[in-house]
């Protein structure tokens, strides 16, 4: 059912304190392992799990095919998370007797195997990372019925010229036996390092094509806790990459966000991403004062006046349209995203001492040339209401081109103008928001957008 049509309406100061408290999590977890282990006793496992401190280790799967780094990187990522590194070699140390074994056989023997080393002391207590570990969504399911359910998934990809070109330089660690996909160094062939044949062309092969039989279903099984991250990168990158997915958390409470920046540092384009993907209420305050003067209301007749002289609307009227708008069902119950409020000090405070507070605030920081370049050249085909940039996205026809007009609010003038309003009032701003994250918006959008999500899903 549709949250916005349910008859029950929870009071904001409910939502506030189970976000204040981390509830939501706290609850996912206490389901997920009563559901999982089924216990005898439900009450004296909850309480025995809550005592616990194993309530966030990490629970990671790491994918690919061979030669993309798999275990180079889980070997990183164990050292930074303290987690145990679980592979099918540490698990089937003799594989001479699995030829005889079906893929229902193998598969069976494979979940029991990790269900018995996930229950060892140390992977209950440090969190395990799960290297090549489901190989087919038959294994993945099986895991799941077993309980055994990850946090994240990470699925590295590569091209295939990349992966043969690995494996032809794959060497191995006489000491620790442990593969390696990098090209070697002066320091490694005096540590001990010396190459060895790893597959040969036509196993590697082999192996890819099953791979990719079985990647869709992989991806399936695990859709919601999927990163896909490519793994023709630098390592550091792709350990970044991998770590910052891994310390994010995917049941993150209702978003209460602030997008905040100069003009033309991209919020309406943001928040129309967040909007999209997360469905959450879009609020422009902008539109949202010409909405509520088209209304009709008390406020909405006050509003009108000052939008029809080109005045400033006063503080108080906004104040209450804006919280008017955050208290109304959609935004209560899905969250919300809000931009162009405040832009000063006092309205900053007077947001702040209001019910509906942010638990998410940004500041896309960009500087003014990039801001004049983004918003001096913005045209408006007055026919079609479509937006063009004469830079980066002209139109493609001559009488598309002759109707373009610019926005009076867009000459160059004007936006220096409130970008030194911005500027002057960016520092009060920032201090009613000391938790604030800063996002550098000269990015790309998708960019600036991947920042934004990786911190929305944090504590």
């Amino acid at each position: 059912m549709d949250e916005t049509l349910k008859p029950l309406k929870v009071p904001p100061q409910m939502s506030y304190y189970a976000d204040k408290h981390n509830l939501s999590c706290l609850m996912q977890s206490l389901v997920t392992s009563l559901v999982t282990s089924q216990p005898d006793d439900p009450i004296s496992h909850l309480i025995d799990l809550l005592k616990s401190s194993n309530m966030s280790i990490p629970r990671v799967v790491l994918l690919g095919p061979p030669a993309v780094g798999k275990h180079t990187l889980a070997r990183h990522l164990s050292v930074q998370l303290e987690a145990v590194h679980v592979t099918t070699e540490t698990l089937l140390p003799d594989q001479s007797e699995l030829s005889t074994l079906n893929e229902q056989g193998f598969a069976e023997l494979l979940v029991q195997l990790v269900q018995q080393r996930l229950k060892q002391p140390d992977c209950v207590h440090q969190g395990w990372i799960l290297v090549g570990i489901p190989q087919t969504r038959l294994q993945a399911l099986l895991l799941q019925q077993a309980g055994i359910i990850p946090e994240h998934v990470v699925l590295l990809v590569a091209p295939t010229n990349v992966l043969l070109k690995r494996n032809q330089r794959r060497s191995v660690d006489l000491q620790t036996d442990s593969n390696r996909t990098s090209i070697r160094s002066a320091d490694d062939i005096i540590a001990g390092h010396q190459e060895r044949g790893g597959l040969s062309e036509e196993q590697l092969l082999a192996k890819l094509q099953l791979f990719h039989c079985e990647v869709t279903g992989l991806r399936s099984a695990y859709q919601h806790i999927l990163k896909v991250i490519d793994g023709n990168q630098l390592d550091t990158v792709i350990y970044l990459q991998a770590l910052a997915f891994i310390q994010t958390h995917h049941h993150f409470r209702t978003p209460r966000i602030l997008l905040m920046g100069p003009p033309g540092s991209g919020k309406s384009h943001q928040a129309k991403l967040l909007s999209e993907k997360y469905k959450m209420t879009d609020v422009c305050c902008s539109r949202l004062l010409r909405t509520v003067a088209a209304n009709g209301s008390g406020l909405g007749a006050e509003i009108q006046q000052y939008l029809e002289n080109e005045q400033s609307v006063p503080d108080s009227l906004v104040l209450q349209a804006v919280e008017q708008r955050l208290s109304q069902v959609d935004c209560s119950s899905r969250g919300w995203v809000l931009h162009g409020f405040p832009y000063n000090l006092h309205q900053a405070r007077n947001l702040w001492g209001l019910q509906h507070q942010p638990n998410r605030v940004f500041f896309l920081e960009v500087t003014d040339d990039v801001c004049l370049e983004r918003t001096t050249q913005r045209r408006t085909d007055w026919v079609s209401g479509e937006r063009y940039h004469t830079v980066t996205r002209p139109p493609q026809t001559a009488e598309v081109q002759s109707r373009l007009q610019a926005a009076p609010g867009d000459r160059a003038e004007v936006m220096m103008e409130r970008l030194k309003r911005y500027r002057a009032e960016s520092a009060d701003l920032q201090s009613v928001f000391p938790g604030a994250f800063h996002i550098d918006a000269a990015q790309k959008s998708h960019n600036v957008f991947e920042a934004l999500e990786r911190r929305l899903n944090t504590n």
